[in-house]
């Protein structure tokens, strides 16, 4: 086959083009990467395919997407040296996962909402997975996510076995409690358990999560972006008034934004 005359490429060149690289006179870098050492990049990808589709850049995406499916295709191809498996039994497996999660599609099944689509998912993958208890699905929850969706995917789960607190003033109280916590911990001085109860609160938080079905992740991302954004204009008007927020005292600066945020109207930080 040749790969340099092609007008258009598929997912089997693109499988083909790995594997050349892979070989013995492939690419000197290539050759000798692993699981582990593309790790990161994998990671990186992902990531900058997400902000593609937060900026609604098609072309942006469309090449990010290429180096998504890049790592995928990579990893596969390690795996298919070992005679593991081959990026074919990837997409058949995940073409069965999803006829098998959708039997309200594919069977005989009637789901006529997101909410019974996702319990029917859960269900099945429950089944699937051989999980006969929540603790086991919540075993299975990933534990490289971002703490914040973590906390909110185990949350979910908790709740099939009614551990979780339905009400905002429940939920209020229980985030009032781990603050309280917090304060006597501070006040003792010690940096193990004030970590612990600085979790425990950030966890009681996410359960707003699910009484306001809000994405705890989401949340946090626009707040940092607002935040990024109030002290660009903070930034600035010290700048105007001759201040160097770097090298100045803390007092002088506290004080400032607050002036400049009583004027602007923004939040306190």
């Amino acid at each position: 086959m040749d790969l340099l005359s092609k007008e258009k490429y598929d997912i089997n060149d693109l499988v083909e083009i790995v594997k050349i690289l892979r070989s013995p006179d492939g690419c000197p870098w290539d050759k000798v990467q692993t699981h582990e050492t593309i790790r990161k990049d994998f990671i990186e990808e992902v990531y900058e395919a997400v902000e593609a589709i937060d900026e609604k850049d098609t072309e942006h995406l469309r090449e990010e997407l290429g180096d998504v499916l890049l790592q995928v295709v990579f990893h596969s191809v390690l795996e298919s040296e070992q005679h593991h498996f081959t990026f074919d039994d990837v997409t058949d497996e995940i073409s069965r996962k999803m006829i098998i999660r959708h039997p309200h599609v594919f069977g005989d099944i009637n789901a006529e909402t997101t909410e019974e689509v996702l319990k029917n998912w859960d269900e099945i993958k429950m089944q699937t997975h051989s999980q006969k208890t929540v603790s086991e699905a919540m075993d299975s929850v990933s534990k490289t996510l971002p703490s914040l969706m973590r906390a909110e995917k185990l949350q979910k789960k908790a709740k099939r076995g009614g551990v979780y607190l339905q009400s905002a003033d429940e939920v209020f109280d229980d985030i009032n409690n781990k603050l309280e916590a917090l304060k006597s911990v501070i006040s003792v001085g010690d940096s193990e358990l004030q970590q612990e109860k600085v979790g425990e609160l950030l966890f009681s938080v996410v359960k707003l999560s699910g009484i306001t079905n809000t994405d705890c992740e989401q949340s946090l991302y626009n707040a940092c972006e607002k935040f990024t954004e109030q002290f660009k204009v903070y930034e600035n008007a010290a700048v105007q008034k001759g201040v160097n927020i770097q090298d100045s005292d803390t007092d002088v600066t506290n004080q400032l934004w607050k002036e400049i945020s009583k004027k602007e109207k923004l939040e306190e930080i």
